[in-house]
């Protein structure tokens, strides 16, 4: 798949899991008395519903859609859903994501976030590491009321950096995520050192995959530059 492709000029990196580490909200969740394992399914049920609202021609925010399934799965008062969801602003950069962001930077490349998430995580978050730097801008598709893996939000964010899409890369550790983009005409590229430990079989493959962050940096690096 990658033979077809070129270096992009901009990298987009998804947020929550992929630079992102949801420790914070998982131990939130331990201080209301909940399991800490019942966070994959809270964050999974979040997709759902975000997405569900997409496909019938609606639209919630990233934190109603978690704060809903947050109540669904454990019962949780709205308060104390609204405490949980507090702690996405507690989001610390996971270990291989300064080398990969900052490869890039060195390389010339620009970096970017793109999440459905709420505004203002990623940002947080790259403070917290201390890699704001590396960073260019932080994209929500909240923007335009869209959830990815819808094509508009890839191809707004192309629009937004002012480049084509087929010069964008958008780095993700979920495969529907990458697909997502790899439909709009981005290149896609998937990390397996989250959650996922496989790359979707039933999705078009991604252009480029790594164990780590890093790994992927190198791999869009080695693409050949656009004629």
């Amino acid at each position: 798949m990658s033979s077809h492709r070129t270096r992009p000029d901009v990298v987009a990196f998804d947020v929550n899991e992929t630079l992102l580490d949801l420790a914070p909200v998982q131990a939130a969740l331990v201080e209301h008395g909940q399991p800490g394992h019942l966070l994959p399914a809270v964050f999974a049920r979040t997709l759902l519903t975000g997405f569900a609202a997409a496909a019938v021609g609606g639209w919630c925010p990233f934190r109603a859609a978690f704060e809903a399934a947050l109540a669904q799965v454990t019962g949780l008062s709205p308060a104390d859903c609204g405490t949980v969801a507090d702690a996405f602003a507690e989001l610390s950069p996971h270990p291989d994501v300064e080398p990969a962001l900052r490869r890039l930077a060195e390389a010339g490349v620009r970096v970017v976030t793109l999440t459905h998430g709420s505004p203002g995580v990623a940002e947080a978050g790259l403070a917290r590491g201390g890699i704001t730097p590396l960073v260019e801008r932080c994209l929500t598709a909240e923007s335009i009321r869209a959830w990815k893996p819808n094509r508009e939000a890839y191809l707004w964010a192309a629009g937004v950096c002012r480049v084509a899409p087929e010069l964008m890369a958008l780095v993700a550790a979920h495969s529907w995520d990458v697909l997502g983009a790899q439909r709009a005409g981005l290149t896609g590229a998937f990390t397996s050192a989250r959650a996922e430990r496989v790359y979707a079989a039933v999705f078009d493959p991604p252009h480029v995959q790594g164990a780590t962050l890093l790994e992927v940096a190198d791999a869009l690096l080695a693409l050949p530059p656009a004629e």
